[in-house]
């Protein structure tokens, strides 16, 4: 069913009784010609590029929940392109550009709102690491203005601005950023990939992966065996285990990080605000809730919650910014596992496996890369060439050293350790 405004008065005026399901829910064939382990964001994006570019509709995705229940559903919801490193700088551009065109394409509001996010500086070498990065977004084609103090004021006057550690000496603004809605993000790439003949199997966990003479031929999974002659990993914190099912041992590391909201308030916070020496960042949502997070709790996990010490952290954090939200209750907390790679940046590449596939190391910035990446790996699958705008992402580059990916040059160098 098409989306329009005659349809909500329609539905509305007749009990809501018309709409119909989103997406299929079809048993496993035996056999397709490709299959993606993961049903979030991501996956769902590879599924409906891999049908709506390149022509292939013989494909599964397999989620061991339910659409939508893993990451894509345990964000911030942030989607930004104010990257500085070639590499990471025209992918995440990329990513904006599809981004601005993706309810359109879907015929899904994904409620993108590009309210602006300002990313706050407190010292004169964070204010010249900013016009760095300024400087080479707007020569890569993408938006970026130095804000001054009384810039910053200008737009967000609630800060506190004579903080004793932390006094705020401007912000760098980047206006096409913004947020959009998670779940409308899932249920409308679940809906498109459907349209076009994907099968997305739910509750299906995978629970081996089959290879023969070095080369992917299927999968075990709760609901059978499938056979495919191309499989992608696209589990985010998960990733780690999956790989392991066909062998593999994955340079990342899996942390959870906590985000929260506050009960609905009037409209008061107009941008996404990130507290450049607190690790904090805060919006406010549709309904009303400030939604804000911070630092990764700091210890390997696949539990998706949090513990109080990093609450109480965030918290800290949030009251040291803008005093004004210690008045606000907090209504709930979550986890999302994050896939962490040394470097901070993504893998998007081919296996020593032949026709198995990864998509993951994503740490802090899935969300905003979730149509990028998508078309990127779907890409790569289909022609067997990387994508121009993640032709960096590769997997060998923690062996080699070669083309390391380090947004703040503060990493380690992995193959020297």
């Amino acid at each position: 069913m098409g989306y329009s405004g005659f349809q909500v008065i329609k539905q509305g005026l007749f009990g809501q009784h018309g709409w119909k399901p989103l997406w299929r829910d079809p048993a496993p064939k035996p056999r397709y010609d490709a299959i993606i382990i993961g049903g979030g964001g991501h996956g769902l994006a590879t599924a409906y590029y891999l049908a709506r570019e390149h022509g292939l509709t013989n494909i599964a995705v397999l989620e061991k929940g339910h659409i939508g229940s893993g990451n894509i559903g345990r964000n911030t919801t942030i989607v930004r392109a104010n990257y500085f490193l070639p590499g990471n700088q025209e992918f995440y551009s990329h990513s904006l550009k599809l981004w601005e065109g993706m309810s359109q394409q879907l015929n899904y509001n994904v409620m993108l709102s590009q309210r602006g996010v300002i990313s706050l500086f407190h010292s004169d070498g964070q204010r010249d690491a900013f016009v760095r990065r300024g400087n080479a977004m707007i020569n890569h084609g993408d938006d970026a203005i130095l804000l001054d103090r009384e810039g910053v004021r200008a737009h967000l006057p609630y800060l506190d601005f004579d903080n004793g550690r932390f006094p705020i000496y401007g912000g760098l603004f980047h206006p096409r950023g913004g947020t959009a809605r998670h779940d409308a993000v899932a249920w409308g790439y679940a809906r498109a990939a459907d349209q076009r003949g994907v099968d997305l199997i739910q509750n299906c966990e995978v629970t081996g992966i089959d290879i023969e003479n070095g080369a992917v031929t299927g999968v075990q999974t709760t609901r059978g065996a499938i056979k495919a002659r191309k499989v992608a990993i696209v589990t985010a914190g998960r990733s780690g285990q999956v790989a392991a099912l066909a062998g593999m041992r994955l340079p990342v590391e899996s942390h959870v990080l906590q985000a929260f909201v506050t009960e609905g308030l009037k409209p008061i916070i107009d941008h996404v605000v990130s507290f450049g020496m607190g690790h904090f960042y805060i919006s406010q949502s549709d309904k009303g809730g400030l939604v804000f997070g911070g630092d990764l709790d700091f210890y390997a996990s696949y539990a998706a919650r949090g513990n109080l010490p990093m609450a109480e952290h965030v918290m800290k954090a949030a009251m040291t910014l803008m005093p004004m939200i210690g008045k606000a209750r907090v209504l709930r907390s979550w986890g999302g596992i994050m896939d962490m790679t040394p470097d901070g940046s993504p893998i998007i590449d081919t296996t020593d496996t032949k026709g198995l596939f990864l998509d993951c190391g994503w740490c802090y910035g899935g969300f905003k890369a979730v149509p990028a990446s998508g078309f990127a790996l779907a890409h790569l699958m289909a022609t067997g060439q990387p994508h121009a705008t993640a032709a960096r992402f590769r997997l060998d580059r923690f062996r080699t050293g070669v083309g390391l990916m380090d947004e703040e040059g503060t990493g380690a160098q992995h193959n020297l350790h």
